[in-house]
């Protein structure tokens, strides 16, 4: 490993490529096995909220509690919550017939695990790195897992074709336990002693604040509340049923899903060399090519022009992805990072649920083609919107580490042209 790779960033990569060979796969089982159990398009799309009405419920007290306790605990429990629930999912699909409400209270399971998991997990990362390389050491990170995804996307697509959605959700339960494993290994012994605060309710407030005070912040969260919540709804509940009509079923649907690995990974080497100075406004433009997959689940395209579209869309999403995290490295206080990321994460999943549960009834009032193109355009829409506040455009990466308590805060435009100030930006 680089010298920059510290052993906490070398043992988050490592459990992060655990848990997207897994995980990858497993989204695509859930969904099949809510088809082959005589499920349709709106039990996957309940099934999928089931999943994600956690995260809006609970990811704000995650992110309180990852900044109160030791970060690598609570990541280590979220674990072991995931490791039990998708272990008895598969374990249902495996041995019998397994019932939608069974199949929507272990997927809530599940995402109650993930919305403690994912703000420790950011706050941990954004304080493995410092210095001028902690882009680089973001897009590894970010390429590694996407790496993962990959073969796990492609390998699950077969594996349920060939045995079935159960034996993928069995191999996706391993991969938290290994994971979590490696993650029990973790050191918080850099992070400092928080000052005794006001419980959490202060906690919260105080992420807020931090929120709302930075236009780019809360601009880019809103953004991504749509943008998350119609491409969720396009890939997790019409993308397997427009495999199953239109290209035979669930091992294309992997293989297209495989193409957006491939492109996040060559995102991600190519952020490797590439800092944009302008870190939000070249990220968000690349937001717009996320429209791409809904529009071509709309026409349908075949598997070649759906994959196609997959990569581009990926190179994009890592292009953001990186300069986003770069964007959070650089402005918020370390202290503060697990509740600005909960926000984050809130705001990226409030519509989610809402989404996916409308996804079926959309299909029956409108279509499913007009429903995927509503989709895209949307993401065009939001994405036009935010590159008109001032902060998104202006905000510049420094050229020299700063120590965050000399950052004086910004609320309105600045400078472009001010190279190691702070320009601003989600």
């Amino acid at each position: 490993m680089p010298a920059w790779a510290s052993r906490n960033y070398s043992l988050l990569t490592a459990a992060a490529v655990v848990t997207n060979l897994g995980a990858h796969g497993a989204l695509i089982a859930a969904a099949f096995a809510v088809l082959d159990s005589g499920g349709d398009a709106g039990d996957v799309g309940l099934v999928a909220m089931a999943r994600t009405l956690p995260l809006v419920l609970f990811l704000l007290i995650g992110g309180a509690v990852a900044d109160r306790l030791p970060r690598h605990r609570v990541m280590v429990a979220a674990n072991a919550v995931n490791f039990v629930s998708q272990g008895a999912f598969a374990l249902l699909v495996l041995t019998g017939d397994p019932q939608l409400w069974q199949m929507m209270l272990l997927t809530a399971l599940g995402g109650t695990g993930q919305a403690f998991f994912n703000p420790a997990a950011e706050g941990m990362l954004l304080s493995s790195v410092k210095g001028e390389q902690a882009s680089r050491a973001f897009a590894v990170f970010r390429m590694a897992m996407h790496g993962a995804a990959i073969g796990g996307a492609a390998l699950g697509g077969a594996m349920i074709a060939a045995m079935g959605p159960g034996w993928v959700l069995a191999v996706d339960a391993a991969a938290f336990l290994v994971a979590g494993s490696l993650r029990a290994f973790l050191d918080v012994g850099h992070v400092p002693d928080r000052e005794p605060g006001g419980g959490l309710l202060a906690d919260l407030r105080d992420g807020w604040k931090e929120v709302a005070s930075r236009p780019w912040l809360w601009a880019i969260v809103l953004q991504f509340t749509v943008v998350v919540a119609v491409v969720g709804a396009a890939e997790s509940v019409y993308g397997p049923l427009v495999a199953e009509d239109s290209l035979g079923g669930a091992a294309p649907w992997g293989l297209a899903l495989g193409a957006f690995g491939v492109g996040t990974l060559l995102g991600a080497l190519l952020m490797m060399r590439w800092k944009p100075r302008r870190l939000l406004f070249a990220g968000s433009l690349c937001v717009f090519p996320l429209a791409l997959p809904s529009a071509g689940l709309a026409v349908p395209l075949p598997l070649a022009g759906l994959a196609l579209v997959m990569f581009v869309s990926g190179v994009a999403i890592e292009v953001f992805g990186v300069t986003w995290m770069t964007a959070l490295h650089q402005e918020i206080p370390e202290d503060k990072f697990s509740r600005v990321a909960a926000y984050d994460w809130f705001g990226s999943v409030a519509m989610l649920p809402v989404a996916t549960a409308l996804a079926g009834p959309a299909e029956s009032a409108f279509g499913r083609s007009q429903a995927l193109w509503g989709c895209a355009g949307l993401v065009v829409l939001v994405t036009a919107l935010v590159l008109l506040v001032p902060d998104v455009r202006n905000l510049t990466r420094r050229s020299k580490e700063v120590a965050r308590s000399e950052v004086p805060q910004v609320t309105g435009p600045v400078s472009a042209d001010a190279e190691g100030t702070v320009g601003r930006l989600g």
